[in-house]
Formats: structure tokens, C-alpha cells, sequence
């Protein structure tokens, strides 16, 4: 059985895909030495908590969920990992029953040192159990347990040092997983019968820093992985996704057409106080040209899914009016994921003067999210008539089950059990 005898172990995850493909390969580790998987509300004998510190909502939400899971189970082993617990170590030290805490450069020590403390034994070098460094090797993970689709880490941390961001000191600078890696992590999730990879990375088009490879070399070498039938990039940033990334994927790719681009702000003048690395006619000139280069006549039309956020230090009225009228005009994306600036202690955005009231930025979410809901209205709408593949998901519910075009629109109908991870043909 191993050395988790028998104990049960549940797990939390909050925030980013990428923690979600972290949790997962811990998941694997822990089954693999005997322990089972209950739901977190079952009195779990070992608890492990994957905070999210993109916001200060999100830290109070790490640290409440630590505290709920010792209320179900007081004599539980909590472990902590993540964001929080590597920007944070003495706020979860110092909840009582919290067994340990692991910073962003100790992912590998995860699984075998809480199981050590199962087994009653501590790590036998004190000074690497105390080690916090995140620039160390990265933590390669991939998500499983969902038959149609696996998020699969390729890189990790960031050196742009946004104003407002927290993101490269809590994971550290950017490194990447060596290509083999990858391609050998996607080969396994195909063997358990996934159909679709979505890349995932903090900065995943900066693939290639601590390897010296190519992200467009990755993007070809998973291309190959036999079993795997549809490829997505969760997030890349505008100035990194290429011409020759674009027209590549174009020319007839398993690579869907369907792009999650950062904008964060409309206005030049709050991309290069935040310092951002493109303007607004960067962003816009990259959306035109997978436009042009993916899109034709009965086609199924390119989702762009955009992350803004509102309420940066000294936007104003006016500025915030640019952004609207910029997404709204001239980008209309399918989708917008609209985030209130939160103030994030030690980042340069901090203390950076015209701080916007939270009552405005609630505001501002709201408009763009009206926004979003009819630029997603109107795509679909668009869409109408044109063939397309659905991946079907094993969910059900109310009797129906749902699943996603290339093009990330959501489908439904009634359940059958032989469609749970088949692609099928449909028309818009």
C-alpha cells in the first residue's frame, strides 16, 4: 500500500489553471502511495490547500478555506502550497494545525515530505524543508481525472514585473519545461483517454528561457502526440503570440481557433504605467492578423477571450470610456474576463497616486460585464449555420449534457453515456 496506509487526503484548489495542473500531479503522487481521494467535507485525514494570491479577496479566501477544513477535521494534517502560501508563509504557520507550509520553489517535496508527516517522521534536512526560493527547477504537472481535457504546465513565473502584479515574486522568473517533458506528460494524459491539452504557464508564450527552446518548436512537437485531437493555449500575451506562430497554426494545425489574449487596458498611457510591453495598436494589429489568417467564409469565426482590469491607479472616466469604446469598436471579443484592480502590497501600483474608490470599480466591472454578455450574444449569433466539432463532457446535468465547439462556444443535449469524451459533428 505504501507509505500513505490507508489515509484519506482531499484537496482544495483556488485560483489559475496552472495551480489546478499542480493539484492534479500532486493528486497522482499521493493515489500512487495508497492514499484515497474524499471530498474535502468528509473529515479527510490529511487536508492539502492550493492557494491563490492574485487579489486580496484571494488570500482571505485561502486563508479562510484553511481554517474550514481544520473546523471539519481538527486532528487533520493541513499542508499549504501555492501563490499565498509563498508570498504569506507566516500568516498559514501561524493557523494552529496547519502542518506545513510549502513555497512555489518546493513543489517537488510536496507529496514525499507529507507523507513523511503520515508516516510521523519529519524531512531529515531541516534548512531544504525551510527553503522558500521560487526560481528553483519547475514543477512539470499536468491535469487528469476528466476524460476530455488536461491542462498541461509548460512554463512557469514572469519577469515582466507588471506594476500591479504579485505573480513574479510569488512564482519567481521565467522558466519552462523542457519540450521531452511536455510531449512525455501529453503521451500520458492521451493514455487515459484525453482528447484535448490546454497549455498552461503564467507567461506561457515565453516558453523557452531555461531550455533555450522554442515555444513555437513546443507547439509542433505536441501537434504530433498521437491520441491528443485538439490543442488550445490558455493565455499568451499579445506581443509574444507571432506572425509565424499564427500562419503555422493556420495552415492546418489541431491548434483550435480560439486565442486568450491580456489586454487588461484600453489606453496607451495606463499600459506603460503598469508596464505592459505593447499599446493598444499592437494588441489590435495581432487580433486583425489571426483574423485574417484563420478566418474565412463559412468558417467558424476566432474566439478571442480578453482579460481587463478596471480601476487601475488614476484611471479616469475618460480613460476608462477609451477602454469600453476600444473592446466594444474595434476588438470585439467573444468573451471579456473583467477584473477590479486590487491593491497588492509591495507592488510599484501600490502606492501610485489617483487610487479609484471600490464603489466606482464595482461600477465599471458591471459595464463591461453588460459588455461582454452582448459581444457573446452576437458571436454566437454570427456562428449561426456554420459546421463545427463538439468535444462532449461526461457532466450531467438536469439530464443534458454540454460540451465545446473549436471555437469555444457551448453546446448541449440530452445525456448519453457513449459521448462522454467523443468529438461529433454539429451545425451552429
Amino acid at each position: 500500500m505504501g507509505k500513505g496506509n490507508g489515509k484519506t487526503i482531499a484537496f482544495l484548489t483556488l485560483g489559475c489553471k496552472l495551480n489546478y495542473a499542480e493539484t492534479s500531479t500532486y493528486e497522482r503522487g499521493f493515489v500512487e502511495a495508497g492514499l484515497q481521494v474524499v471530498p474535502w467535507n468528509q473529515c479527510a485525514d490529511v487536508y492539502l490547500v492550493n492557494t491563490c494570491s492574485v487579489t486580496a479577496t484571494s488570500d482571505a479566501k485561502s486563508r479562510n478555506i484553511v481554517r474550514k477544513v481544520l473546523r471539519v477535521n481538527p486532528s487533520a494534517i493541513v499542508v499549504v502550497t501555492g501563490c499565498s502560501a509563498q508570498l504569506r508563509p507566516g500568516d498559514y504557520r501561524g493557523i494552529p494545525g496547519v502542518a506545513r507550509v510549502f513555497g512555489c520553489g518546493e513543489k517537488s517535496l510536496v507529496v514525499p515530505e507529507t507523507l513523511g508527516l503520515i508516516s510521523q517522521y519529519s524531512s531529515p534536512d531541516p534548512d531544504v524543508q525551510r527553503k522558500e526560493n521560487p526560481d528553483g527547477d519547475v514543477f512539470a504537472a499536468w491535469s487528469s481525472g476528466e476524460r476530455t481535457r488536461s491542462f498541461l504546465k509548460v512554463q512557469d513565473g514572469c519577469n515582466n514585473f507588471c506594476a500591479y502584479c504579485t505573480v513574479p515574486y510569488a512564482r519567481g522568473h521565467s522558466r519552462n519545461v523542457p519540450i521531452a517533458q511536455c510531449v512525455e506528460n501529453a503521451r500520458k494524459a492521451a493514455q487515459q483517454g484525453v482528447k484535448e491539452i490546454v497549455l498552461t504557464g503564467v507567461n506561457t508564450g515565453d516558453f523557452g528561457r531555461s531550455t533555450g527552446e522554442s515555444f513555437l518548436d513546443l507547439l509542433k512537437a505536441l501537434n504530433e502526440v498521437e491520441g491528443i485531437e485538439r490543442l488550445r493555449i490558455s493565455s499568451i500575451e499579445p506581443n509574444l503570440i507571432t506572425e509565424e506562430i499564427v500562419d503555422w497554426i493556420a495552415g492546418g494545425t489541431k491548434f483550435q481557433p480560439h486565442f486568450h489574449i491580456p489586454l487588461q487596458t484600453g489606453t496607451d498611457e495606463q499600459l506603460a504605467a503598469m508596464g505592459r510591453r505593447y499599446d493598444t495598436a499592437l494588441f489590435a494589429s495581432r487580433i486583425d492578423y489571426i483574423r485574417n489568417a484563420m478566418q474565412a467564409p463559412g468558417k467558424p469565426l476566432v474566439f478571442f477571450g480578453i482579460d481587463v482590469m478596471v480601476g487601475l491607479p488614476g484611471e479616469t472616466p475618460q480613460q476608462f470610456e477609451r477602454t469600453r469604446a476600444f473592446l466594444q469598436e474595434r476588438v470585439r471579443p467573444a468573451f471579456i474576463h473583467v477584473f477590479p484592480y486590487s491593491r497588492r502590497p509591495g507592488t510599484p501600483a501600490w502606492g501610485m497616486p489617483g487610487q479609484v474608490p471600490e464603489a466606482v470599480k464595482k461600477e465599471r466591472v458591471a459595464i463591461l460585464e453588460e459588455l461582454c454578455r452582448q459581444l457573446h450574444d452576437e458571436f454566437v449569433e454570427a456562428n449561426h449555420g456554420i459546421p463545427e466539432r463538439v468535444l462532449w463532457e461526461s457532466t450531467q446535468h438536469d439530464g443534458f449534457m454540454e460540451g465545446y465547439t473549436g471555437n469555444y462556444i457551448r453546446m448541449r443535449r440530452p445525456f448519453e453515456p457513449g459521448l462522454c469524451g467523443q468529438i461529433t459533428d454539429v451545425t451552429l
